[in-house]
Order: structure tokens, then C-alpha cells, then sequence
């Protein structure tokens, strides 16, 4: 497989993640987002909608979109899981994954934080606050619905959990672990999300989320 990817790319790195947790091999190709690589010829006759991350298969066939990569990965090689196997959890799962992959990045990612910029004219200060407004306002929405989830997990007997659901990594780690680097990078103020760090520093704690953190990758940049 080749995953064709930027370092800082948050849906890149939940792919990386995933790929990593599973144990699947792949070539790296860098897609310097900055750089506009994204919109050459070579890669939008790869990629109709000129994003990353792109997964080639062993096949030749080209993905799109992180999460349905993920799926995909999940459906292809189900073990270890990214979803729960009871229906119930899996939903749970999904609407934490889909919480920041829906809500949080979309309107955070480089593109929208550019058109601010060159279109609308809105300075650092501005777009800055743009991003820390919706990043914050996202993750507390995340940090209501792990207390409500330890609230359910209590009532049926269920351990807390360490990560956000239960002690083994899905999907919904998958994202929160991007979207916490992003925040980071752009000094989002964390304070009052005991929950969604106490997931976030316990998946940065196994190695496949350490092998596929931007710092590790080829065309990592300071």
C-alpha cells in the first residue's frame, strides 16, 4: 500500500494511526500541503478532490477520505478492532470519532484557515482566535460526552476507561489524538479536560500512536 500524506495533516495522521495499530506496512508518500502539492496534476489525477490523505491499495485502487480509509482498514484486516463488537458501543464510538472528524476539523483545517486570510482579509490575531473558538468549543463538547459515557459505563458495571472507550485504542483515539496535536501546536487552551488528556497522554503512551506522530515522519519539518 502507499499513503499518500501530509505530516501535519490531521486526517493523515488518524490514517497513520490506524494503519499502525493493525500492524500494516506502507510506502510513505509526502504531499507538501503548504507547498500546494496537493493541487498538481499529478496528485488531483490520484485524488479528484485534492486532500489528503489518498490510500492506494495493494490493488492499485486509490481511497479517499480518513475515515473512510479507516473503515476500510477495519473491514480488511478487523484484527485488532478500531470498534467495538457490541452495536451499542460501536455507536458510541463513532459519535466521539465523528465529534472531531465532523465538527472540530472541518472548519479548522489549512484550507478554510487560508480563505480567512487571503479572501476575507482577517489578521493572525483574528484567525487565531477563529481557531481556538471552535477547537476549545469542540473539545468540550468531547469532554461532556466522556462524562456522560463513564456515567453509562458505571451504571452497566463496565470499568472506566483509560483511553476514550475502554483500554484498547478505536477509532474515536484515532481522532482525538490529531486533533489534541493541532491544538497544541496552536496554543489552544486546555485546561478542564481531565478526561479527554487523560485519553489523549494514555494513547500517546503505546507505540503504535508514538510510531505514527508527525515528529516520526519522513518529511517531518520544526
Amino acid at each position: 500500500m502507499q499513503l499518500y500524506n501530509y505530516f501535519r495533516s490531521s486526517a493523515s495522521y488518524r490514517v497513520r494511526i490506524a494503519l499502525a495499530i493493525k500492524g500494516l506496512g506502507y510506502d510513505y508518500v509526502p504531499v507538501h500541503l503548504v507547498k500546494g502539492e496537493h493541487q498538481q496534476p499529478a496528485y488531483t489525477r490520484l485524488a479528484a478532490d485534492a486532500l489528503v490523505p489518498t490510500l492506494v491499495t495493494d490493488d492499485g485502487v486509490a481511497l479517499a477520505q480518513s475515515m473512510a480509509i479507516i473503515e476500510y482498514l477495519e473491514e480488511t484486516h478487523p484484527t485488532p478492532a478500531l470498534l467495538p463488537a457490541e452495536p451499542l458501543a460501536r455507536a458510541r464510538v463513532r459519535a466521539l470519532a465523528q465529534m472531531v472528524a465532523c465538527e472540530i476539523h472541518p472548519i479548522n483545517n489549512l484550507r478554510v484557515l487560508k480563505y480567512l486570510v487571503r479572501e476575507l482579509k482577517v489578521d493572525e490575531d483574528a484567525k487565531n482566535a477563529w481557531y481556538h473558538h471552535w477547537a476549545r468549543s469542540g473539545l468540550e463538547a468531547f469532554e461532556r460526552q466522556l462524562a456522560l459515557l463513564a456515567q453509562e459505563r458505571a451504571g452497566q458495571g463496565l470499568p472506566p476507561s483509560v483511553l476514550c472507550w475502554g483500554d484498547t485504542p478505536t477509532l474515536a483515539d484515532c481522532c482525538l489524538v490529531p486533533q489534541i496535536f493541532n491544538a497544541q501546536r496552536f496554543k489552544v487552551n486546555l485546561d478542564g479536560l481531565p478526561l479527554t488528556l487523560a485519553a489523549h497522554d494514555a494513547c500517546l503512551a503505546l507505540p503504535a500512536f508514538q510510531q505514527a506522530q508527525p515528529s516520526a515522519c519522513p518529511d517531518h519539518e520544526t
